[in-house]
């Protein structure tokens, strides 16, 4: 008896190690979630498991893995007061153990279908930090004795996945913020060359084309000038919101600085872009700028346009190339547009000029 508890107490310090190991070695998540997991399943041998977890941003459970037959079935079983198992979890932020579906007094009757038969457990365990739960360890059809005598083991390792899916989103988080503008919410200029130099390569691997456009606000000056920096700000947040409402979510949208911006349009040709160029400064002109704070502001914008690879060969070649055709359109009176090879070219039609 003492030589099978001290087989079992080594076998749990090794998944112990296992897991520990991962969590210091990497911060890719699915990585660590994946080690976790087949760990868990060596151990406790459960016919079926799952884990959910819960969307960051529209707080939804979902399935992030699910391993065996019968996760339909788990999905739709209820308890009595109508919740289903994961939503119950979630709320409360405890484990569930249901020793016999079949017969648990807490279980909706009509909620239990064919595929629990006979005498099936379920285990669903919290993952959770200190203060939310991030998502749910479901087992189905374990050995409730090794349960019994290993459930710390089993919480251990969710608390396992829960560091690692916090250390992974804080490290998104991060990353997000050394790539994104403050005040607009969108990819900032360090980010716009990366981005360019990945598209640069792929395009050319794969012969794509695509474009970019220089985007300026016209006269924006005056608005600091007539109502004030925060004010101006709001307008600048206002048009980052205007740009990724009116773009594909394929395109990416940066601030370059002040009031200039960039939009990267893959796989797009110069007359693609061109149309692209014309609905947003038809967005301009028409949209209620302000209108929150109580202003009606007018605001419109000179673009330039230049596309890979008929106007540009490099990376560097194509930001120069767009930013040059900005200012011509400057220069030449503003709000308008100006393709590189071509120039001005009006901001009306569906197509290159003759």
């Amino acid at each position: 008896m003492a030589t099978a508890d001290n087989d079992r107490q080594l076998y749990e310090l090794k998944i112990f190690h296992d897991v520990a190991k991962a969590l210091t070695s990497t911060l890719d998540l699915d990585t660590i979630l994946q080690t976790i997991m087949e760990k868990m399943a060596a151990y406790f041998e459960p016919a079926t498991w799952s884990l959910v977890m819960i969307d960051e941003a529209s707080q939804e459970p979902y399935y992030a893995a699910s391993i065996g037959k019968g996760a339909e079935g788990l999905a739709a079983l209820r308890l009595t007061d109508g919740s289903h198992l994961t939503e119950w979890v979630i709320e409360h932020g405890e484990t569930l153990v249901i020793e016999n579906v079949n017969v648990d007094p807490g279980i909706d009757p009509d909620s239990r279908s064919e595929w629990f038969e006979g005498s099936c457990s379920v285990v669903c365990v919290p993952v959770r930090t200190a203060n939310k739960v991030l998502g749910v360890i479901q087992l189905v059809n374990l050995d409730m004795e090794v349960y019994r005598q290993s459930k710390l083991l089993l919480q251990t390792l969710a608390d396992y996945a829960a560091i690692a899916i916090e250390n992974a989103r804080a490290v998104r988080r991060i990353q997000e913020l050394s790539i994104t503008d403050d005040c607009t919410g969108l990819y900032n200029a360090r980010h716009l060359f990366t981005v360019i130099a990945d598209e640069f390569h792929r395009s050319s691997r794969f012969g794509y084309e695509f474009t970019l456009l220089f985007l300026d606000l016209d006269h924006f000056k005056r608005v600091n000038d007539e109502h004030g920096h925060l004010i101006g700000s709001k307008l600048l947040a206002e048009v980052g919101a205007c740009l990724r409402e009116n773009l594909r979510l394929v395109d990416a949208a940066f601030r370059y600085g002040g009031d200039e911006f960039a939009i990267l349009l893959p796989q797009t040709s110069r007359e693609a872009g061109l149309r692209v160029a014309r609905r947003i400064s038809r967005v301009f002109h028409h949209r209620g700028w302000l209108h929150d704070e109580g202003f009606r502001v007018d605001l419109r914008a000179s673009i330039g346009i230049a596309t890979y690879p008929s106007d540009a060969p490099t990376p560097q070649s194509i930001v120069q190339r767009a930013d040059e055709m900005m200012y011509a359109v400057k220069q030449a009176g503003r709000d308008n547009i100006a393709i590189y090879g071509v120039g001005i070219v009006g901001l009306n039609g569906d197509h290159l000029p003759e």
